[in-house]
């Protein structure tokens, strides 16, 4: 069966765009995944992803993996909540100053904890000051993401509040795909 789906590109052109959403009680912490591991971040992807149709990394070689990894200003930050992962942020440096957040999202246990705007405003801001820890980059100018009508219910209102602007709308045919859940064969929290 084949469904439609709408694909938002938004973005940020200033560090003063972004709009920081406060901070979570209790112990949430966010880290930088500093080792390259395609283990962690394939799990990353499968927990946050299994249940809004993550699909174009789960076929990645281990070795795909490692190359996108390794590559200079490619970052992965995890959100922890008293120790355990509760999602991440990837960003990827592109030309001329642009980041990409590649991938962002929490686990479906955290979600609604208000963790994920807390992740998404340090992450954008960690895409904003990678050059700091990429002296080879140049500084960032622009930070952009896109998301689509598979993500999660409140994925557009969360970039939004962050200051991000929309500047690209798409529709597109795709066919409907069951979920994996967080592994080949799994089943997903939603029963999917």
């Amino acid at each position: 069966m084949s469904i439609t789906v709408t694909t938002w590109s938004l973005e940020q052109t200033s560090p003063t765009d972004l709009l920081p959403a406060a901070a979570p009680e209790g112990d949430v912490r966010i880290v930088r995944a500093e080792v390259p591991s395609p283990e962690f971040s394939r799990f990353l992807y499968s927990a946050v992803g299994g249940d809004i149709h993550w699909l174009d990394r789960l076929s990645l070689s281990y070795e795909q993996w490692q190359e996108h990894l390794a590559r200079p200003g490619v970052e992965t930050w995890v959100a922890y909540d008293r120790g355990t992962p509760a999602g991440y942020v990837e960003l990827d440096p592109q030309d001329d100053g642009v980041v990409e957040i590649v991938y962002f999202g929490l686990i479906p246990a955290f979600r609604g904890r208000r963790i994920g705007g807390h992740l998404l405003s340090y992450g954008t801001a960690r895409a904003w000051d990678l050059a700091d820890r990429w002296p080879d980059r140049e500084p960032t100018k622009r930070v952009w993401l896109h998301t689509c009508s598979l993500d999660g219910d409140h994925a557009m209102t969360n970039y939004e509040r962050r200051g991000f602007k929309l500047f690209d709308t798409k529709l597109s045919q795709e066919q409907e795909q069951p979920t994996p859940g967080p592994w080949p064969g799994g089943i997903s929290p939603s029963g999917v």
